[in-house]
């Protein structure tokens, strides 16, 4: 480096300090470091995600609770970036903060975790099975009506060691939480999302920032992957129109192009029901449409489609829902 040439800029990423979140938080320092040639530092935190462990997300404020205290290191000068889980975040952001750019994406689907069951089709009548989603919760009880979900929450580590100590006969992850950490040797099964429709964002990464700082938002643009960042859009649209909540019984997922530009949007609704164990024989709704992707406005306008075919189907979010 010559004497005139500027210093490396020097970014914090704020994190939280899961051995996943940990993971992913590293995996953008490298592409910072090797791509935009960035000096990079983490800084670990818990947040309110992370403490309460003794009720669903849903009941106690969602999984945005899991990025707000990430959000308070932004605002204070702490750290410049955050690293989330884009199924994690909020669908609206607060005021004063930016989704700078989203990476490209792992595998979206949900995977079944058993040590004594090959597929959710093998698994006993009655058969305890661990997830705190709603989303889960109305796709498995669609499947078999039969089983009994009970509530999962913890680090990916500390679902597993939950299931290996027999609390569960079989868990629901997101395949690519448990790739990321190289434990793709646990997934017994992955779903075909025809059969278990993924979260919106399910398996992508989004870095967040203040509003305020375009160097950030202008260097972290050339870190996106394009087709992955429209195609959650047209997701999280869903999510947004429906009602904004991260915790609601959705599920929204946007397969690769098929022809050109060209997505397909499929959504599916379902009632959780007064016991928290679903209505048996109550139909999902679903809904699908298709249409040329080109720009945000293009996504936001099929996630608007969706979501409203799945109204006029009879889905409504209400506050005051039954939850598990």
């Amino acid at each position: 480096m010559s004497a005139a040439s500027s210093p490396s800029p020097r970014v914090v990423i704020a994190t939280r300090e899961s051995r996943l979140a940990l993971w992913q938080a590293e995996h953008v320092k490298a592409l910072l470091e090797t791509r935009l040639g960035w000096q990079v530092g983490l800084l670990g935190m818990t947040t309110l995600g992370d403490q309460i462990l003794d009720r669903s997300l849903s009941k106690v404020g969602g999984k945005g609770l899991f990025v707000k205290e990430l959000e308070t290191a932004l605002l204070d000068g702490r750290a410049d970036l955050a690293v989330h889980s884009l199924k994690d975040v909020p669908m609206d952001l607060p005021a004063g903060f930016a989704l700078a750019c989203v990476l490209e994406r792992e595998d979206p689907r949900d995977a079944l975790v058993s040590n004594h069951f090959a597929s959710l089709d093998a698994l006993p009548p009655g058969a305890v099975v661990g997830t705190s989603s709603l989303r889960r919760l109305v796709l498995l009880k669609a499947l078999r009506p039969d089983l009994k979900i009970e509530p999962l929450r913890g680090n990916l580590d500390t679902r597993l060691r939950k299931l290996d100590e027999g609390q569960y006969q079989a868990i629901v992850l997101a395949a690519a939480g448990l790739k990321r950490l190289g434990l793709a040797s646990r997934i017994r099964c992955a779903f075909d999302p025809a059969e278990m429709l993924p979260a919106a964002g399910q398996g992508a990464l989004g870095i967040e920032v203040r509003a305020d700082r375009q160097d950030l938002l202008d260097a972290l643009a050339t870190l996106a992957h394009q087709p992955t960042w429209l195609a959650v859009t047209a997701e999280r649209t869903v999510s947004r129109a429906m009602g904004g909540s991260c915790s609601m019984p959705l599920a929204a997922f946007i397969r690769e192009p098929q022809q050109g530009d060209e997505m397909t949007l499929q959504a599916a609704w379902g009632e959780p029901g007064a016991d928290g164990q679903g209505v048996a024989g109550q139909p999902l709704v679903r809904a699908e449409h298709r249409a040329p992707v080109r720009s945000f406005a293009d996504a936001e306008a099929l996630g608007e489609r969706v979501a409203a075919s799945l109204r006029a189907g009879g889905a409504v979010w209400a506050a005051n829902a039954p939850q598990p």
